[in-house]
C-alpha cells in the first residue's frame, strides 16, 4: 500500500492530500461498482481523461466540504468534468446501486442477512438556498423552515436504504405513499416500518398493509415527556441524518434538482460505508 505522498500519479491518479480522498482500500471496494466507461462498451467512445479515482475524490470533497462547483482546488480534474460524472451517475442511478452494494457487505460482515425485512423511516426539514426555485421548495410551518424535506428509510443499523426530497410544506403522511412505495420496489423483504407520530393516520396504516403487505408500526412518545428521550428504533434513524448532515453540502440545500440533494445525501453515506468497512481494529494491549 502507497503512503499518503508517494502514491503513483501515473494514469492521472492524483496524490492524496485531503481527509475526503479515498484510501487504496477503499478504492479497491468503489472501483469495480462504477460503471463501464464508454470505450469499453459496445456503443463506444472516447478514452476518459481524467483517472476515475481523480473524480470520486472530488465528488467526496464537495461532499464534505459544501463548497461551490467552481471552488473545487486545481489539483483535482476539472469542475465542469466533474460535475458532469455528477450529473451523468445521478440519472443513471451509479450512487443508489453503489450505496445498496455496500450496505449488503456491511450487514453480511454483522452476520445479518444482506436483504432487511424491517426499516425505520423519519424525515428531516432543511433550510434551502436562493438556488432551489420556488416549485420544489415550501414552508414547513411545524419546523418554521423554508426549503426542502429528506424522507428517509433505513435498516436497523442506521444504514440508508431510500431517500427521498421533497418541498418542506409536504406533511410526512402524504410522502409516506411515495416513500414507502419505492422502500417496497428496492426491499421485497421488508414487512415491518417503524415510523413517529408524524405518520399517525390509521388509513395510512391500512393503506400500507393492504396495497404494499407492510405493517406501519407507529412509535409514540411517552406520556408527559417534556425532554429529549432515545425512544426504540426511532432514534437509529434520527442518528441517521445526524451523519448524514455531517458532511457539509448537506447542511442546507444547494440544488436546483431534488434528485442532485438525493444524490449528494447517498454520498455521504457511501463515504460512511466504506470507511467502516476499511477501518482497521485495533489490536488489544498485551501485558
Amino acid at each position: 500500500m502507497y503512503s499518503i505522498i508517494d502514491r503513483p500519479t501515473s494514469a492521472g491518479c492524483r496524490s492524496r492530500r485531503y481527509p475526503t480522498d479515498t484510501t487504496d482500500a477503499e478504492w479497491v471496494l468503489l472501483e469495480p461498482l462504477l460503471p463501464r466507461p464508454a470505450c469499453e462498451t459496445a456503443a463506444g467512445g472516447r478514452p476518459e481523461k481524467h483517472h476515475r479515482r481523480a473524480i470520486v475524490d472530488a465528488l467526496r470533497y464537495v461532499t464534505d466540504n459544501g463548497i461551490k462547483w467552481r471552488a473545487l482546488p486545481s489539483d483535482f480534474p476539472p469542475w465542469k468534468t466533474v460535475h458532469g460524472f455528477f450529473t451523468r451517475w445521478s440519472k443513471a442511478g451509479v450512487f443508489e446501486k453503489i450505496r445498496d452494494r455496500l450496505r449488503e457487505k456491511i450487514r453480511l460482515r454483522a452476520n445479518r442477512n444482506p436483504a432487511p425485512s424491517a426499516a425505520v423511516i423519519d424525515s428531516q426539514s432543511v433550510k434551502a438556498a436562493e438556488t432551489v426555485g420556488k416549485p420544489s421548495r415550501g414552508y414547513d410551518g411545524g419546523k418554521k423552515i423554508d426549503g426542502r424535506k429528506r424522507h428517509i428509510a433505513t435498516d436497523t443499523q442506521g444504514l440508508l436504504l431510500v431517500v427521498l426530497v421533497t418541498a418542506a410544506n409536504l406533511q410526512d403522511r402524504s410522502a409516506a405513499r411515495l416513500l414507502l412505495p419505492a422502500l417496497h420496489a428496492l426491499q421485497r423483504g421488508v414487512t415491518w416500518v417503524w415510523a413517529d407520530g408524524g405518520y399517525t393516520s390509521k388509513d395510512l396504516v391500512q393503506w400500507t398493509k393492504k396495497t404494499l403487505g407492510m405493517t406501519l408500526d407507529i412509535v409514540k412518545k411517552i406520556v408527559g415527556q417534556k425532554t429529549f428521550v432515545l425512544l426504540p428504533r426511532r432514534w437509529v434513524v434520527e442518528r441517521t441524518f445526524s451523519w448524514i448532515t455531517q458532511a457539509r453540502r448537506n447542511v442546507r440545500d444547494y440544488e436546483r434538482l431534488p434528485e442532485h440533494s438525493e444524490a449528494f445525501i447517498n454520498l455521504s453515506m457511501i463515504t460512511i460505508m466504506t470507511r467502516r468497512l476499511t477501518r482497521r481494529k485495533k489490536r488489544a494491549k498485551t501485558t
